[in-house]
């Protein structure tokens, strides 16, 4: 991911998308992309959207469709999202695993240097705003299940299942 911004811009948009896992809904600022929202939410409209968040949601758009035909295996876009110091570091830890590959709850804390904290690694991915782009499906129990996923474990399987073809 190119940016992220601590302070979010006021003026956002939004934008649902037809994907193979359903409805999701894009909201855009200037500064980035700031949540993938599963299924199709209303968000506040904006009578006259900037063309640079315009830009922001076509570009987001047209990444995830290129991901799931199986053309795009990393997303280049800039992000406006803010969380916690811990929050942050585990959500961009989530490009360090490999398109196609899992990785445990334990090995993600570690990545983050906090090996003992796997349950809020787990709370973090969680609230991560912009699943998918930042890839939370890619993480799973110590044993091999799949643990949780904001979208669901049907949605966390399809992706999964997108990425080992």
């Amino acid at each position: 991911m190119k940016v992220r911004s601590k302070t979010s811009s006021a003026l956002t948009a939004s934008r649902v998308i037809s994907t193979p896992i359903g409805k999701l809904t894009l909201v855009a600022s200037a500064a980035g992309l700031q949540q993938v929202i599963f299924g199709a939410k209303k968000v506040a409209k904006v009578k006259t959207i900037p063309t640079v968040v315009k830009r922001n949601l076509n570009l987001a758009e047209k990444q995830l469709q290129e991901y799931f035909v199986g053309e795009r295996k990393k997303f280049s876009l800039k992000l406006d999202i803010a969380g916690t110091e811990f929050q942050e570091s585990v959500w961009y830890a989530l490009n360090k695993i490999a398109y196609g590959k899992t990785i445990s709850y334990a090995q993600q804390a570690k990545l983050v240097r906090k090996p003992r904290a796997f349950r809020a690694v787990g709370t973090a991915n969680g609230k991560n705003p912009v699943a998918i782009i930042l890839p939370c499906h890619r993480v799973v129990a110590s044993d091999g299940t799949l643990g949780g996923y904001g979208g669901g474990l049907a949605i966390k399987r399809k992706l999964l299942a997108l990425e080992s073809q």
